[in-house]
């Protein structure tokens, strides 16, 4: 085992001194930091002709989320920004690019007068445990592969394969990573032979998740297009390394055996259909001829060749999954609806129960199902990050419902609802009192106003207690189914702490 000679991993204290003053230096030699971009700064690391590319990212913050982690006063790292350790420049509409990233060097202080561009150099106050050599030619810089003083980290940790990821066409999860430390990039090895350098944000995620995009899927849920071209040769590929690369140097996870099946299609075509019994089909077309299909959907459901029947299915989303037998390709999706014109529900004593003739299966699942809520002419979406204005579970309407601050019924008197519900073809519509008192209770057809009413009901007068709002996130049908900072300048990399290194 090496002396572990610095107090945190990514000590990161900004430099005071005067750039090229040769504070940090060994002989000719000084040492400071430099943005590297990517494609120079895995040059040197991989078996991969094709370069890695910038991240372009069309969110407005994330990409500027730079700092660095460092440790508390109470003993506790924080972590860095999703981007840590990167640089960036502003793109458009918002957007930017994560360029490459802020490291220790190593460069003949000869050789540092001759760069045209000195890419940010910030000379440190002591010598980096780890840093890239630089040599010059005609002005131009280059990186050679990286120096670990302290020796190569050996991870004993775990690693899973996913090929069904939002953020990619594969997703690996590694347990035991490097901790107490912000991540500057990873590298991926197969044992084809084949390096793949990953960055931050598009690729490298907190907590060990790294995605990729592999030619397939073409971007990922927040409209970012996902870069393939360094990745494709990875389809059909196994991992057997994984390389994370820190201020202390490499951290690498050994002996795995991480298949990366075949990928065909990012998702399956599959009509919509009524609910109850019937059947549905799916386009199947681009499956390879040694694709040996197994379809699976939920209880109820049979897939053969093309066609999904099922008996007594409730309206809502599902998902088709068809998976390869042999393992050679990857499982692929699709998602379709089962709908019905049929309300099962209606309004009674503050809640929403079961209609005549309707079961309480029918109004449970119309309940879990509710996609919108319209008050008034304001429309409130349903879920997780919506108003919870109709409980999915009891049917309660809310009358101490919130929109962020703001609240939904406002004591103005009468309210006209509108409820939206995937798999239910119309919408229902009723009226209360702020006192939660029905007035007219109808159906509506949906429509893009909401607004054609069609059957009137009975009108009762009761009142109910306000209870507190609660949160549910409405499920539908049966359930199928990512480090930075612009300048880094580091004041002392005697670090090497809180973790070991093997000889």
């Amino acid at each position: 085992m090496k002396k572990i000679t610095s107090v945190i991993c990514a000590a990161a204290c900004v430099l005071s001194a005067v750039p090229f003053s040769a504070n940090a230096a060994d002989g000719d030699k000084v040492y400071g930091t430099m943005n590297i971009p990517y494609a120079d700064f895995y040059a040197a690391e991989l078996n991969n002709t094709v370069p890695v590319d910038a991240v372009s990212s069309a969110t407005t913050t994330k990409w500027k989320a730079n700092n660095t982690g460092k440790m508390g006063d109470d003993g506790k790292w924080q972590n860095g920004g999703l981007a840590a350790g990167t640089y960036n420049a502003e793109g458009e509409n918002g957007g930017g690019k994560i360029l490459g990233v802020v490291y220790p060097v190593e460069i003949a202080k000869a050789d540092l007068d001759k760069l045209s561009d000195k890419m940010g150099f910030t000379e440190l106050s002591e010598k980096p445990v780890a840093y890239k050599p630089v040599t010059v030619e005609n002005g131009k810089a280059s990186f050679g592969k990286l120096v670990d003083s302290d020796g190569a980290e050996t991870l004993s940790g775990e690693m899973t394969v996913s090929a069904n990821s939002s953020w990619g066409d594969y997703q690996i999860s590694v347990k035991g990573i490097p901790t107490n430390c912000d991540i500057y990039g990873v590298i991926v090895k197969t044992k084809e032979g084949t390096d793949y350098g990953m960055r931050a944000l598009e690729n490298i995620w907190r907590n060990g998740a790294v995605s990729w995009g592999a030619g397939i899927k073409e971007k990922e849920p927040h409209g970012n297009v996902l870069s393939s071209e360094h990745y494709k040769s990875s389809q059909g590929q196994t991992i057997t390394d994984v390389t994370f690369i820190t201020l202390n140097g490499y951290s690498t996870l050994s002996g795995q055996n991480g298949y990366l099946p075949l990928k065909f299609a990012d998702s399956i075509k599959v009509d919509n259909g009524k609910s109850g019994k019937g059947s549905v089909t799916f386009d199947n077309s681009a499956f390879p001829a040694d694709y040996k299909a197994k379809g699976e959907v939920a209880d109820g459901f049979t897939v053969s060749g093309n066609t999904i029947s099922y008996n007594n299915a409730q309206p809502g989303n599902y998902t088709l999954t068809v998976s390869d037998e042999n393992g050679k390709y990857s499982p692929i999706r699709g998602s379709f609806t089962l709908t019905t014109d049929a309300i099962p529900v209606k309004y009674s004593d503050g809640k929403l129960v079961a209609a005549d003739g309707a079961s309480l299966t029918d109004a449970a699942n119309y309940l879990k199902n509710i996609s919108a809520v319209t008050v008034g002419e304001k429309r409130y979406a349903a879920g997780r990050r919506g108003a919870t204005i109709i409980d999915s579970k009891t049917g309660e309407v809310k009358l101490d419902a919130k929109s962020g601050d703001a609240n939904v019924f406002d004591g103005s008197g009468k309210y006209k609802l509108t409820v939206e519900a995937t798999g239910y073809e119309k919408n229902y519509e009723f009226e209360i009192n702020d006192q939660a008192a029905v007035t007219t209770t109808t159906t509506a057809a949906t429509t893009a106003s909401r607004t054609t009413s069609t059957t009137k009901a009975a009108s009762t007068t009761t009142k109910k207690t306000t209870t507190a709002a609660k949160t549910n996130s409405p499920k539908t049908g049966v359930p199928g189914a990512a480090v930075p900072m612009t300048l880094l300048a580091l004041a002392g990399f005697s670090a090497a702490a809180f973790r070991k290194k093997n000889d």
